[in-house]
């Protein structure tokens, strides 16, 4: 689809809001003309049916790129990635099945937002268990529900009733908070060093309390490296299996088997076996990969 290079897009330079006025002057269609839209675009290919759908739905992308605020990306990243979920959908959509564009949209735009968050963070690596991936997507709005909104360490009730409430254990909640509250933030990142001096980097402020050096680095580098893996695996899966996946198990609630069902029109025991086939082909692959390249994986 060539037209979507005429798509607006979110910049740092530009600015949200100017975006996010942009975005609205494109109407939204009515259900009919939804379904005639789609009928071109699946019938004829046709690209200006296909670009019309695409911007009456940015303001639904825009909606639940903004339900990812708070993980110290870029949000106009996370919206360009919520916009490339759009036009998977539309590319796929198919009319036929008797349910609205926004509605089968809505999860390819949250598992491109989601597959970007996972790739993105240094802290998620292979070995990770569906618990600890749903404690990533689900802390804030945890500490939220009991009023811990503080900077800095949980309370220990605190951290005690969210491991109890998330299935994890209260480390592994202490340890997530941390790395939440602090992000990946940059070394290299420019800050006051006193008598106006604005020329010191971040890391030069830092204390060294590792007394190795060498292994703290061989873990970053093992980090990254199976971050990369991850990303190279996901490749064995194809869209639906990618979509499923992501859907169960890494979503803030996971979807359930009847609400997928609904999206491909197949059974929920079709889904659930769907599910478990792409969860095995990804630990497969994994390990293939790791192999290859002399890695020990936990899949």
């Amino acid at each position: 689809m060539s037209t979507y290079a005429n798509l607006p897009a979110p910049s740092p330079e530009q600015g949200l809001n100017r975006y996010l006025q942009e975005i609205r002057k494109f109407p939204m269609l009515e259900p009919e003309e939804e379904y005639m839209l789609a009928k071109r675009w699946v019938d004829h290919q046709d690209t200006e049916a296909a670009h019309r759908m695409v911007t009456s739905h940015l303001r639904l992308a825009a909606k639940i790129a903004m339900g990812y605020r708070g993980y110290g990306l870029p949000q106009a990243e996370v919206i360009s990635e919520a916009n490339v979920g759009l036009m998977q959908a539309v590319k796929r959509f198919d009319p036929e099945k008797g349910f609205r564009l926004a509605t089968y949209a809505m999860w390819w735009i949250r598992a491109s937002i989601q597959e970007y968050i996972l790739r993105s963070w240094s802290l998620v690596k292979l070995g990770t268990t569906s618990a600890q991936k749903k404690l990533f997507f689900n802390l804030r709005k945890a500490k939220a529900r009991i009023g811990a909104l503080e900077d800095g360490d949980l309370r220990p009730e605190h951290v005690q009733r969210i491991a109890n409430d998330l299935n994890v254990t209260e480390t592994e909640v202490i340890s997530m908070n941390r790395r939440l509250s602090g992000g990946d933030a940059s070394l290299n990142a420019m800050v006051g060093g006193g008598d106006g001096d604005t020329t010191t980097e971040w890391q030069d402020w830092l204390e060294d309390e590792d007394a190795n050096q060498a292994e703290a680095y061989a873990e970053k580098d093992e980090m990254d490296s199976r971050r990369a893996l991850l990303v190279q695996a996901m490749d064995v899966l194809n869209d639906r299996e990618k979509d499923i996946l992501l859907q169960r198990r890494l979503q803030d609630q996971p979807v359930t088997l009847e609400e997928l069902s609904g999206v491909y029109s197949v059974s929920r025991e079709r889904i659930r076996q769907i599910e478990v086939r792409a969860f095995e082909k990804l630990q497969k692959r994994m390990t293939e990969l790791a192999r290859e390249k002399g890695m020990m994986v936990n899949a």
